[in-house]
């Protein structure tokens, strides 16, 4: 399911930055609604490369290849010092 969805959204970075660069070139041509679309398809780009890194976070804590982050008040975390930075000197 996750390697799935990492598949797809690489797939569509993949087009929709092909399309930014065909866009770009039809802009600098003279298109003045080619820049629109080219603005639209790097953001498409942006959102698709986004979510597919998260995915494969995700299928990484999925697989045991990374553990989640301690968090301060787990059983495992070092005490704090009473006091702060300065109280710890």
């Amino acid at each position: 399911m996750i390697g799935g969805g990492i598949t797809l959204c690489v797939i569509a970075w993949g087009y929709l930055v092909y399309a930014a660069i065909d866009f770009g070139t039809a802009a600098r041509g003279g298109s003045s609604s080619a820049w629109l679309f080219m603005g639209l398809a790097c953001l498409g780009a942006i959102a698709c490369l986004f979510v597919g890194l998260l995915l494969l976070a995700r299928m990484m804590r999925a697989l045991g290849v990374t553990s989640p982050p301690s968090s301060p008040s787990s059983p495992d975390a070092p005490p704090r010092p009473v006091g702060g930075k300065r109280a710890a000197r």
